[in-house]
């Protein structure tokens, strides 16, 4: 049989294949039929199969090219394929020849990427010149590698590059937010402004192994700094336990000091029991590497395994405090109040604050409502820009943050369930959407998410001052103050009542908040807060001029400035006025440095106001120090 020949079966088919189309010769045409448009019905004389398609579909066929929609022949031999391919290629070149020359805009000679592209030969140019063309362009000696306009406009190379660097964020699945790491860029702009030939990236093996330990070595070299300056500045102690993904359990251990925050240690206690003893036999090994008398405090939520292990801490290095984490604390405290427990012991708390239970409980239910639904999420979505939090429990204020959520979206959700559309997606639960419709457009349910969001305001905007970097251990003590005074005035201005009568709600929420400060509060809140000069200036420095000489000479001894830049300064009286002040009573900030930390009067000098008298809320909101 000739393969080399094509048939056709219609007179309305196109024309016999050219030269430039040599392989339409091993197909038999079909004829064209009203509804093909451009494509023609083609039987492979081959394999016998009919396709439909243009001349792009014949050569994927025949030249065996998958991906183009069209399945490769089986029945073509290799010296067909090989004749088949040194037609085409013969035929492309062909192609090029015959194309028009076309003389590009003189503006495009200045690129070496355009030139090059629309090259125009001499022969074309004198023939230009001869018929008149007076202005036609002249060839340039450009040399391509060293032209500064290539290197500045290289367009090409460009979107190469930038090509290839998309992919590679694509196929790995690498965050966007990649693109704004400093090394990121760093390392590209290395690369290309430096001629490293032959280089290439380092592998799997190098990454993990090699450069890492040299990054390592880099990272704890740049530390040594911070180090050197613990002995002057002293380090609080952090740990912390959480799981990894793989569900190993993990201490965190971290150094705070003025100069920053240092990672030590994140020790798998996989297959351990972790007691007090084990947590504390951790803390100890960490405290010897830091260095006992570089450490402080050391910082833990308020497990009670924590706070066995911090007393153990406290009983063989007395020079060291156990602190528990203030924010801990606080969200505590909240889940007590929002989520209290029926049981015997909190009975009471149970009665006043269980509404605020079966409030929280709604607003989840609700939440879960629309969100496990796929079309009344989506009809959410379409009123709403703002989405349904799903806030983890053991995300601090967990049942705030979700209420601060649903009032945002209060008018999105009530225009939602009077739509049209809300009937539709409501029959495969029709009680329960009923219930949700029946409480977002209910104006109580609503006042009383506004009254526990703002009782609760202070306690929550506390947990968030005391939740950052900063250094806010001499703010605890004014802070828990102030917070406790704003929830009652909250309370008290929402139940219309004076300073002097009863709340029964009040009285659960300030025993709670008690209960968690006297379980928290060390002796160091008490000193910070005495040696914060904001505290105590004024009373015991009335004389403003007199209070911007200390201010100056604090700043100084802060700094290590003037005369406290020498190495004896910490064996001379701190002049707090200078040589104005002949009495030894105008030191009287320096007599509260020194008051040991189990003083009993302590507590009595730090919080006397101006006339001489403690304040009456003082003995009720703070227990004694050496309690």
């Amino acid at each position: 049989m000739n393969f080399g020949s094509s048939s056709q079966s219609g007179g309305d088919v196109s024309s016999p294949p050219s030269d430039n189309r040599p392989l339409w010769k091993y197909v038999t045409k079909m004829t064209r039929s009203k509804e093909c448009g451009g494509n023609i019905p083609f039987t492979c004389n081959l394999c016998k199969a009919t396709y439909k398609g243009s001349y792009s579909r014949v050569k994927s066929h025949l030249l065996k090219i998958g991906g183009n929609g069209i399945k490769v022949c089986s029945k073509v031999t290799d010296s067909q394929l090989n004749e088949m391919k040194k037609l085409e290629d013969e035929a492309t070149q062909r192609r090029e020849i015959e194309q028009p020359r076309l003389a590009p805009l003189s503006g495009a000679f200045s690129s070496s990427s355009q030139s090059s592209s629309h090259s125009v030969s001499v022969d074309a140019l004198n023939s230009m010149r001869q018929e008149g063309y007076e202005y036609a362009p002249r060839k340039r000696k450009v040399d391509g590698d060293n032209n500064p306009i290539e290197k500045a406009f290289n367009y090409m190379g460009r979107e190469q590059l930038d090509a290839e660097i998309a992919k590679m964020f694509y196929s790995a699945g690498l965050p966007f937010n990649l693109a704004r790491n400093p090394h990121y860029v760093k390392a590209f702009s290395y690369a290309t402004n430096s001629r490293i030939a032959g280089y290439v990236p380092p592998g799997y093996n190098a990454l993990r192994t090699t450069l890492l330990a040299n990054e390592r070595r880099r990272v704890e070299s740049s530390l040594e700094f911070t180090k050197s300056t613990w002995n002057s500045t002293s380090v609080t102690l952090v740990c912390d336990g959480w799981s990894d993904p793989q569900r190993r359990p993990l201490i965190n251990f971290m150094a705070i000091s003025e100069n920053g925050t240092m990672f030590i240690h994140a020790i798998n206690c996989e297959g351990e029991y972790k007691d007090k003893w084990f947590i504390a036999r951790l803390i100890k090994e960490v405290i010897v590497e830091v260095g006992v008398t570089n450490v402080v405090q050391v910082i833990t939520d308020n497990a009670p395994v924590c706070k066995a292990a911090g007393l153990l801490i406290e009983q063989a290095y007395p020079r060291i405090f156990w602190t528990p984490c203030v924010v801990h604390t606080l969200n505590l405290a909240l889940k007590n109040i929002c989520a209290a427990k029926n049981t015997d012991a909190n009975e009471i708390t149970y009665d006043e604050c269980h509404w605020i239970t079966e409030i929280a409980t709604s607003a989840v239910m609700i939440k879960n409502f629309i969100s496990n639904h796929s079309m009344r999420l989506a009809m959410f979505n379409e009123f709403s820009k703002l989405k349904l939090l799903a806030v983890a429990e053991t995300r601090f204020a967990s049942v705030i943050i979700m209420l601060k959520r649903f009032k945002l979206i209060k008018q999105q959700l009530q225009v939602m369930v009077i739509s049209e559309r809300w009937s539709c997606y409501r029959d495969d639960d029709f009680n329960k959407a009923r219930i949700v419709k029946e409480r977002l457009l209910d104006d109580l349910w609503w006042d009383s998410i506004d009254y526990i969001l703002a009782f609760t305001d202070p306690i929550y905007n506390m947990l968030r001052e005391c939740d950052t970097d900063k250094s806010c251990l001499h703010l605890v003590y004014e802070m828990w103050d102030s917070m406790i005074y704003q929830v009652r005035s909250t309370i008290y201005k929402h139940e219309k009542k004076s300073d002097n009568e009863d709340s029964s709600f009040w009285n659960v929420v300030r025993k709670v908040l008690e209960d968690r400060w006297s379980k928290s509060n060390t002796p160091l809140h008490c000193l910070a807060y005495s040696l914060n000069p904001r505290s105590t200036s004024k009373r015991l420095v009335p004389d403003e001029d007199a209070r911007r000489k200390v201010n100056i000479e604090l700043a100084n001894f802060l700094g290590c400035l003037e005369d406290f830049g020498d190495g004896d300064c910490d064996t001379k009286m701190w002049d707090v006025g200078g040589d104005a002040f002949e009495s030894s009573d105008d030191v009287g900030i320096l007599e509260i440095a020194n008051l040991s930390l189990d003083e009993p009067g302590l507590e009595n000098d730090l919080f006397v106001d101006e006339v001489g008298e403690a304040p009456c809320n003082d003995s009720e909101i703070f227990p004694n120090v050496e309690d």
